[in-house]
């Protein structure tokens, strides 16, 4: 079985993207709403969490986020620093899960691959690509915030055409080009490099 990675900016559209691929049958691991699950299921993890943002990081045995993404989202220093502790037992967990599928390949859906360093556990990589202005104006109606917000969120990640530049594949996904075309064929390229494996 092929390890397949889907990244993209924040905004790009990736989550849609992965959807139609889960849609043609295939089992899409989503890293964020892993990450989210481990933050407040994970001893190890919450304690390390707890070490570093202190004890109001969590209320109860919810992770308090608007606490921590106040902190995170101001200071690179401690961005740093969560990243550092959440995404080696996410990428341990999405390998667990990844050795639990059977189909001929699997998709993780991560906005960090390259960033976090996951790539070295991914056969290939399929990048979805948007234009600058859309990938704000999506994250703005999506998450009601302020361009300069959103702004401040895609400084933490590596740049779109680096990103891109890194992947295996590239879906374009700007409200003008179809996406499905597109990830048919892509489909369809990793299922015969899949065959090929066997």
């Amino acid at each position: 079985m092929l390890r397949v990675g889907i990244t993209g900016g924040i905004g790009s559209g990736k989550s849609i993207v992965a959807r139609v691929f889960a849609n043609l049958g295939i089992p899409v691991y989503n890293a964020d709403t892993a990450a989210k699950r481990l933050m407040e299921s994970d001893p190890g993890l919450i304690d390390s969490i707890k070490k570093t943002f202190g004890n109001e990081a969590y209320s109860g045995n919810k992770l308090n986020r608007s606490f921590i993404a106040g902190i995170v989202f101001r200071d690179k220093q401690k961005l740093r620093e969560l990243n550092e502790l959440v995404h080696p037992v996410t990428i341990l967990d999405g390998e667990t899960w990844m050795k639990q599928q059977s189909s001929p390949y699997a998709l993780k859906e991560a906005a960090l691959i390259f960033e976090s360093g996951a790539q070295a556990q991914l056969d290939l990589v399929i990048g979805v690509s948007a234009p600058l202005h859309l990938r704000i104006h999506r994250v703005m109606q999506r998450d009601n915030i302020s361009r300069e917000e959103v702004l401040k969120r895609m400084d933490n990640q590596i740049s779109d055409t680096i990103k891109m530049r890194l992947c295996d594949y590239v879906i374009t996904n700007d409200d003008i080009q179809l996406v499905l075309p597109q990830v048919l064929k892509v489909h369809e390229t990793i299922l015969a490099k899949a065959e090929e494996k066997i």
